[in-house]
């Protein structure tokens, strides 16, 4: 199982949290978090109306096409979307900060721009927008004990994320099927990092905790599970390592509904780099040398890389890039 961290112990031991939240990183990428102050009530509303807008007819979905979007926000449908080539078994909607479109804008500034918000159910945007604020809230809050466990000052991370932050939100079905077993492919996440609410009693989720071992995640009542993404990794020179995670596809008759939010800092930001202490230097593992997927360093053309990728249409159709192969 992975390990449990209690935010709450952070007001009476923080430096004891600190060290669990750095070797939870360090080891395996993924933990749970618990003592977060977020009711249970709020966290089933939003899992309601996620359900709710599933429900909902596919004409209604379809008003908020991501085809519609240069900005690659708005509805998905089954198989919309790619990972490593291959369909990804889920619908969703992504979700993003409210702002206007760039004029002219070229390559990673495309990301920008307003979301598409669905007529249905009543209540959707306010519920989400104000979840997106709370989430983005205890994730920076991290980022801060992350920074003094590692040696820094608890703010090294606050530039990155003072002016319009690029934070992701992505609200998904994965449908009970029995044709497909890839419900995510195996995938690291671009941003800082992620904290994803799931419904009870979901399976799929697995986490690879040595090459090619792959461990299950189930849900753990009222935690998130948190797992680091590729900028940390840069940050931190490898001590802190993004670990590939996938979604294995629900049988028939049952489906999984999840809420993934991936804190991510502006556009056009740098992560600093970390300077380790000894200690921590010499267990570094280096940032991790992939061609197929090369991290960068400002969080844009990380972001842009993934999602080109991911939505190859969106991609073609508003930026004419035409998918290898």
């Amino acid at each position: 199982m992975l390990p449990v961290l209690d935010l709450a112990s952070a007001e009476t031991d923080p430096h004891g949290f600190q060290r669990s939240l750095r070797e939870a990183a360090h080891r395996s990428g993924f933990f749970y978090l618990v003592g977060h102050g977020i009711a249970n009530e709020r966290m089933r509303d939003v899992l309601r109306l996620a359900r709710e807008f599933f429900a909902v007819p596919d004409h209604v979905k379809d008003e908020i096409s991501q085809l519609k979007s240069p900005h690659f926000r708005g509805y998905s449908r089954v198989g919309g979307e790619l990972t490593n080539g291959r369909v990804d078994w889920r619908e969703q909607i992504d979700i993003g900060p409210e702002r206007s479109a760039i004029d002219g804008a070229e390559g990673y500034w495309n990301l920008q721009g307003p979301n598409l918000w669905p007529s249905q159910p009543a209540g959707f945007r306010e519920t989400f927008e104000q979840w997106e604020q709370t989430v983005s809230r205890l994730g920076l809050g991290l980022l801060r004990h992350w920074a003094q466990s590692l040696g820094a000052p608890e703010n090294a991370f606050d530039d990155a994320f003072a002016t319009a932050p690029a934070t992701l939100m992505k609200v998904v079905r994965y449908p009970g099927t029995s044709d497909h077993s890839q419900g995510v492919g195996a995938h690291k996440d671009s941003g800082v990092l992620t904290l994803l609410l799931v419904e009870p009693e979901s399976t799929g989720l697995q986490v690879e905790t040595t090459s090619d071992t792959w461990v299950d995640v189930p849900p753990l009542a009222g935690a998130f599970i948190v797992n680091i993404g590729e900028l940390l990794e840069v940050a931190t020179g490898g001590y802190l390592r993004a670990t590939r995670h996938r979604v294995v596809a629900p049988g028939p008759g049952t489906d999984r509904i999840s809420v993934p939010h991936f804190l991510s800092p502006a556009l056009d930001a740098v992560v600093p780099i970390i300077a380790l202490p000894p200690e921590l230097a010499e267990q570094s593992r280096g940032v991790e040398n992939d061609p197929d997927n090369p991290i960068y360093s400002t969080y844009g053309e990380n972001a842009w890389k993934s999602r080109t990728r991911a939505h190859p249409d969106v991609a073609q159709v508003h930026h004419g890039i035409v998918p290898a192969g």
